[in-house]
């Protein structure tokens, strides 16, 4: 085993320990065991106090493993702040990213702000991270509602980075041509760059969009939405997808179809994002709870003999 797996997620509950930092480990990238009890790793003290949609990336510039993630609880709020509206949410939560560093993946950083968007962008929703190896930056890219269209449907934006310090000017990278689209996540392989998001409307799923270039265009794949046309619509989001030590890709859906505790990652497997072809895979894979919303960072086995024995307390 040369490698192994990093999931960075929250958890579906009521109270706002649900919408923390947590860490989840696997050997293998099928069977997935929970860090420090269950419990989060880390904690939101600053913003709205909670962070959901997470993501993770090492920074060749510093050095270290960066944690960015959506600044927004619901569970402290939903019914106050937010007066039970999405609508809300969507034009006035979340107007900068939670972010925590680490040089060494055990000891974390404390929570800090980073506001990217301006008065303009109703929200930002869900960031992730590329690495540009020509540009030598980092792409971060999320979605967001926008003065532009009248804060109406989302599309997905981005900006540059170096040292996750000093940020670009966002910019448009990818906009629907009927429908919003939310829940980016982007992978290179072969040249190629793959974009999974989440289209909303009538036809609610998630879809597969591929470029010759990060910069776009993007252009859907007929062959992923096969692939995945026995799903059940409008209950499945925050597609994040890992390469295997065999090259196989996974691919986690976040199936959010029924109330707590049910809800969590779905998982798929394919032979390569070129296919397109994901095969629906539960019976191989373990978790010990729903896990949501996050993304999975490759390590090494000596990095996961470290994380699964450290005290977390």
């Amino acid at each position: 085993m040369k490698q192994a797996y990093l999931f960075v997620h929250f958890r579906e509950k009521r109270t706002p320990d649900g919408e923390q930092v947590y860490f989840g480990i696997s050997r293998d990238g099928f069977h997935w065991e929970s860090l420090n009890g269950g419990k989060p790793i880390l904690w939101c003290y600053y913003g709205d106090k909670g962070a959901r949609d997470f993501t993770i990336t090492f920074c060749r510039e510093t050095g270290k493993y960066v944690i960015l993630a959506t600044d927004l609880s619901l569970a402290y709020g939903m019914r106050g702040k937010y007066h039970n509206s999405w609508q809300e949410v969507s034009r006035k939560g979340s107007k900068c990213l939670a972010l925590w560093e680490s040089e060494d993946l055990l000891h974390w950083s404390e929570q800090r702000l980073v506001q990217i968007g301006d008065e303009k962008f109703g929200c930002l929703w869900a960031p992730d991270v590329i690495y540009d190896r020509e540009a030598k930056e980092y792409v971060v890219h999320w979605s967001s509602s926008h003065e532009e269209n009248g804060y109406g449907k989302k599309a997905i934006y981005c900006c540059r980075t170096k040292d996750f310090e000093q940020f670009s000017a966002p910019e448009l990278l990818y906009r629907h041509p009927e429908e919003e689209v939310i829940d980016s996540a982007i992978y290179e392989e072969k040249g190629a760059y793959y974009m999974f998001v989440r289209r909303g409307g009538a036809v609610c799923r998630n879809i597969l969009l591929r470029s010759e270039n990060l910069k776009g265009p993007y252009e859907q794949m007929p062959a992923f939405d096969e692939s995945t046309a026995q799903l059940q619509q409008g209950v499945y989001e925050a597609p994040t997808a890992v390469k295997l030590e065999d090259g196989r890709w996974c691919l986690f859906l976040d199936y959010f179809g029924v109330p707590g505790a049910g809800q969590g990652y779905v998982p798929f497997v394919a032979d390569s994002l070129e296919s397109g072809d994901f095969v629906r895979a539960d019976e191989k894979f373990m978790f010990p709870y729903g896990y949501k919303h996050g993304t999975i960072l490759t390590i090494t086995p000596s990095q996961y003999e470290a994380l699964a024995g450290w005290n977390w307390e």
